[in-house]
């Protein structure tokens, strides 16, 4: 199992390899690790002995010791009662002093003195100051000043704190919000703040009037960092993203994984046209994602509004969606409740643009029920030649919408309309889902399943167990298409025989989440424990599971998705061969995207290190062929033998290497000027190779050459009676006759590099 969007000790994370060299073992758990130049023989860091909640900051002296793992027992106090957060703990002054901030509270540490100074500012008491906490801390590099963030968005500097009575302070405020995080440039020229305003703010020479901007960078801003020269910003967002920025604030760099929103409504699809997970993403957006390069593709604005980031703001969310019609159309509900009583729904229908290699909007509809959307599916079989949607609502209906004609005479136009309203003893619909045929629509309403007939919308049968509300509710495919699945709340997963119209069997998993393979019958639940989490793959013919893999995750799973594989895998172990045509990938509460694996870490990280075609001793890297440093020589007599081979690149059509370079993220490559020039010779011919298609064939060797023949002849007896002494036998030279021997030279002219591409 792997993390999406281990030679010494070495582990590979995101395709980067990182090295072990020494383990020290402190004993207790750490929140945070820091560490000074001055102080190369310890670190410091934070830990809490007694109460979850009290923390402290402690220096651990390093042994030294040839050992690859330690034991570092020697820890010294430092401050005591600190935020666990590494944003509220800071070195100023070139380590001359550490600064810790939490609630109310600033604490200085002298390490010269061995002294601390502890400063308090108003407690929510008074309505005034309300605001005052401390978010977080960062001191000047070259002076006694330290800056502090608040929760009330100001920004105070302290000075002359080495004194408790002779302290002061003055205020910066811009942000509207608390502060996230504080920065000194590495000169301590400028302060850097952000928050929730999603603007860098630049305060020069720390005066208020003498401040820069850098707006509109997308989310809360998290974490602020510069480079060691200076050169260089870096922000970190609550969305899961990097971006550089150089010193003049102009954005350099944009690193994105996987959006991260506050929450995952619609839960994990796949796009049928780019195979590219979808879910929530930036606010009102859905983000399409490319599992395979690992990178976003793009944002689709749903909602089309501006966001406004204010946390007392009812917003509208996104809730949810779904792909129909082999991803020619999507669906989306939309809703905003301020009140009970005052609920606002929105349905909107997209259509694939071809020229425009995207969705437009084609339908709004308001109000498609009277409360919320508990699911929306599509008819996705091919008989239906009539795109078909089913919503269900906690209204007690589900409602049929179909694509009709609505052109004018002025244009031809195509849009959806209601067809159909169901409902079933005024409970709530929960849950509905089509047969993988599309003539049976099933609809859960509270704990009875219902079956429809798709063409005249008759209810055909119900299933009752009484074991609790439907939360899950899907249909076996190809060879289990006779079966229905639904998991309860109290529970119970329970499957039933359409053509018999009783219960097959049933068993006692709480399912949180069940997903059907679209490419094969095997279904995977995953039931929530105290331990964690626990999957299960079985097909419902087969009461028995065919794969059980324990504790997947320690929190709670709330989303999973099979993606349909390009090229299927041909595993024949039991325990791998559910994943031969499908990959399944499930989202946790953290919003942590894992899936299963059958490779190794290293195979991940050269994925085309077996197609690189290179000798065997040579290392087998994806630029090696580029960047890689020629092999010492070790043996000069073999290469005298073969200093007059024909030797020649592998043709450049189809290389791995220069394959993965074209498609390499730019952020991660060497510069351009590094790359050029290498680059460009690894493509070139040696001036004296020369192709076999530049000698013809019907030419006499000995024409006009006789000269060069005898030359030839010579150094060709000359090699033979060197290989004498690698017992190549001695009986070689006296059983070739003159036409063997121009034969043989003309095989040795012959370009054979071609074989090493097949």
């Amino acid at each position: 199992m792997e993390r999406k969007f281990g030679g010494w000790g070495g582990q590979v994370i995101n395709n980067m390899v990182l090295f072990i060299f020494q383990t020290f073992v402190v004993g207790l758990k750490l929140h945070a690790l820091f560490t000074l130049p001055r102080a190369e023989d310890s670190v410091f860091v934070i830990i809490n002995k007694e109460k979850p909640d009290v923390f402290q900051l402690v220096s651990v002296k390093l042994p030294k010791s040839s050992s690859q793992e330690i034991e570092a027992k020697e820890l010294s106090f430092v401050l005591d009662y600190i935020n666990q957060s590494p944003k509220c703990i800071a070195f100023g002054n070139e380590g001359e002093y550490v600064a810790a901030v939490r609630d109310f509270y600033l604490s200085v540490y002298f390490f010269k003195k061995k002294t601390t100074s502890r400063f308090t500012l108003s407690s929510s008491r008074n309505k005034k100051h309300a605001k005052n906490n401390f978010t977080c801390v960062a001191c000047h590099p070259k002076e006694d000043c330290i800056a502090t963030g608040h929760k009330d968005g100001k920004i105070r500097l302290w000075r002359n704190f080495d004194d408790d009575k002779k302290y002061t302070y003055t205020c910066l405020h811009w942000h509207h919000d608390m502060v996230m995080d504080l920065a000194f440039s590495v000169t301590g020229t400028s302060l850097l703040s952000g928050g929730r305003e999603s603007v860098l703010v630049e305060w020069r020479d720390a005066t208020e009037k003498n401040k820069e901007f850098l707006p509109r960078l997308g989310a809360t801003i998290e974490h602020i960092s510069v480079s060691p020269a200076g050169d260089l910003f870096c922000t970190s967002h609550s969305d899961n993203k990097i971006i550089v920025i150089h010193r003049n604030l102009e954005a350099s760099a944009v690193i994105q994984g996987l959006v991260k929103d506050s929450n995952i409504f619609t839960g994990l699809m796949v796009d049928p046209r780019t195979k590219a997970l979808v879910l929530n993403g930036k606010p009102g957006h859905l983000q399409f994602y490319s599992l395979q390069h690992d990178k976003q593709l793009y944002n689709l604005d749903i909602i089309q509004q501006e966001y406004i980031n204010d946390s007392g703001l009812i917003q509208i969310e996104l809730t949810k969606a779904a792909f129909g019609c082999y991803g020619n159309w999507l669906a989306t509900v939309e809703q905003r409740q301020e009140k009970e009583t005052e609920l606002e729904l929105q349905m909107k229908l997209w259509m694939y643009n071809k020229k425009t290699q995207g969705f437009v909007l084609n339908t709004k509809v308001n109000m498609p029920h009277e409360d919320h959307i508990t699911a929306l599916c599509f008819c996705n079989a091919e008989k239906f030649e009539n795109p078909t949607l089913v919503t269900s609502s906690k209204d007690g209906h589900f409602k049929v919408w179909i694509l009709t004609d609505d052109s004018d005479i002025y244009k031809k136009a195509v849009g959806w309309t209601c067809d159909f309203v169901g409902s079933y003893h005024k409970y709530q619909a929960t849950n509905c889902c089509f047969s993988e045929d599309g003539s049976l629509l099933a609809v859960s309403f509270e704990e009875i399943v219902t079956i429809w007939d798709s063409e005249t919308w008759e209810l055909k049968c119900t299933f009752c167990q009484r074991a609790g509300k439907i939360r899950h509710l899907c249909f076996g495919r190809l060879t289990c298409s006779k079966y229905l699945l639904g998991a309860t709340e109290n529970g119970i997963l329970c499957c039933w025989n359409l053509l018999s119209c009783a219960l097959e069997w049933s068993a006692k998993l709480n399912v949180r989440v069940m997903e059907p393979d679209p490419n094969s019958e095997n279904i995977a639940a995953i039931s929530q424990s105290s331990v964690g989490s626990d999957l299960f793959v079985f097909k419902p013919s087969e009461p028995r599971p065919l794969y059980i893999q324990k504790n997947i995750s320690r929190e709670e799973v709330q989303w999973g998705v099979f993606v349909p594989r390009d090229v299927p895998e041909s595993f024949t172990s039991e325990a791998y061969q559910w994943l031969n045509r499908s990959q399944f990938y499930f989202l946790t509460k953290s919003q942590t995207l894992l899936t299963f694996s059958t490779k190794s870490p290293e195979e991940k990280l050269t994925p085309t290190s077996k197609q690189l075609l290179a000798e065997e001793s040579l290392p087998t890297t994806p630029f090696y062929f580029i960047l890689g440093k020629h092999r010492e020589q070790q043996d000069g007599k073999i290469n005298e033998a073969f200093e007059s081979e024909l030797v020649q690149l592998p043709l450049t059509e189809n290389i791995p290497a220069i394959s993965e370079l074209l498609h390499t993220p730019a952020h991660v490559l060497p510069s351009a000027s590094f790359l050029c020039s290498k680059f460009v010779s690894s493509l070139l011919l040696s001036k004296e190779t020369k192709s076999s298609e530049e000698i013809p064939e019907d030419v006499d060797m000995e024409e006009g050459k006789e000269s060069d023949d005898s030359d030839e002849e010579n150094d060709f007896t000359e090699k033979i009676q060197d290989t004498n002494n690698t017992d190549l036998g001695e009986d070689l030279l006296h059983q070739l006759s003159k036409s063997e021997e121009k034969e043989l030279r003309k095989f040795r002219k012959v370009d054979y590099s071609w074989i090493t591409v097949l």
